[in-house]
């Protein structure tokens, strides 16, 4: 079902154009007005009781987990992608002679800390040229072997959008004893995804661009064979067992808290991003995830129809994310592109060789109109 626009939800003066979803999103008056409470509490710290520094991060994990199909249990929370994913190279087996399959160009969070670990062990990186043709599903099932240990990818590329199947490339890991580790943070809030049906080892999500929260609030989901022996990248007094007795913590307890819990970073009860953070994950649980989806994709093909008189290409709907854009010119764009159309209120990125455009529910008709009108002042 596609939604009206949600404009009205945000601060998003009319004069301006904001297709930069993939960069930051904009705050939701209620997920600033949630921080701005939860920030407020500490002026009178009486007010906060010790059961708030677990109630709060609990109800958070619950909401993402249902955006993913999960259970709470299975949530890690997270200051940041690189922190998740570094969890998983630190857990994920990997020894001299197997490789790790990433493709060229990916984000650097879901790359370096592979490196590293390969680096540690005397593995391959094995890093995928973007495939002429689009297809990057195709080429990392050719790219797998039986010396493959794990399989680090997004959903879709941050260039251009480019789309990874993740149920075949799940399926054929599970074939060969390869881990999967995501990173999901340009796709999840508007791509659905079901871990019952990808069966990733770790996924990880930053929650400050289509999760519409704050910086600094990311989460890891893990699988449940991950939780009962894993072991964090840091030790923190609120993971471990019985960290709800405060009069008790100096016993220094050895167990963790149940399920992926072991994982939390410290301080993860922070009382102005944690609920800013679950008001955005309510919102997008409201609104519908497919339906999220649907109305985005519109707005992407009406901008691709509005440009395309520009000579600018596009990958196949059927290789991209729906709701992901990056344009392309014959040749690079010009230095002055992004300066010139934020003077006109305009404000996409450049990734690589990419205009990168990426809409949500706070664009309209008018803003297609503006960029595509802005774009062609500029490239004359």
């Amino acid at each position: 079902m596609k939604l009206p626009s949600q404009r009205h939800l945000f601060d998003i003066p009319d004069d301006v154009a904001y297709l930069n979803c993939a960069y930051m999103s904009p705050l939701m008056r209620r997920v600033r007005e949630a921080g701005v409470a939860g920030l407020t509490r500490k002026a009178q710290p009486w007010t906060i009781a010790p059961r708030d520094f677990f109630s709060g991060s609990d109800a958070l994990r619950a909401a993402f987990a249902a955006l993913i199909n999960a259970r709470a249990d299975d949530i890690a929370l997270v200051p940041a992608v690189s922190y998740g994913v570094s969890t998983a190279a630190r857990n994920l087996p990997l020894a001299r002679g197997q490789n790790v399959v990433v493709s060229a160009d990916q984000f650097p969070s879901n790359v370096l800390p592979w490196r590293e670990r390969a680096r540690e062990v005397g593995a391959e990186l094995r890093t995928l040229p973007c495939p002429a043709t689009g297809a990057w599903t195709d080429a990392v099932l050719e790219a797998m072997d039986d010396d493959t240990a794990v399989v680090a990818l997004p959903h879709c590329h941050w260039v251009d959008g480019g789309l990874f199947d993740l149920e075949r490339i799940g399926a054929e890991c599970r074939r060969r004893g390869a881990a999967l580790a995501l990173d999901v943070t340009q796709s999840l809030g508007v791509l659905p995804l079901d871990v019952t049906r990808v069966q990733p080892d770790f996924l990880s999500c930053a929650g400050y661009k289509w999760l519409m929260g704050p910086y600094s609030v990311s989460f890891l989901y893990a699988a449940e064979r991950w939780q009962q022996h894993g072991t964090p990248i840091e030790h923190n007094w609120i993971h471990r067992r019985n960290a709800e007795d405060f009069a008790r913590l100096v016993d220094y307890e050895d167990g963790f808290e149940p399920g992926a819990r072991r994982f939390d970073m410290g301080e993860r009860s922070n009382f102005a991003l944690v609920p800013a953070a679950e008001a955005a994950l309510r919102q997008i649980l409201e609104w519908g995830v497919d339906n999220v989806r649907e109305t985005v994709e519109a707005l992407a093909d009406r901008i691709v129809e509005r440009v395309a008189p520009l000579g600018l290409s596009v990958l196949p709907k059927d290789l991209r994310a729906p709701h992901y854009l990056g344009l392309r010119m014959a040749e690079a764009p010009p230095a002055q592109l992004l300066p010139e159309l934020a003077k006109r209120q305009v404000f996409v990125s450049l990734r690589g060789p990419a205009i990168r455009v990426t809409p949500h529910l706070y664009n309209t008709q008018a803003d297609v109109d503006r960029f595509a009108e802005a774009l062609e002042a500029v490239l004359g």
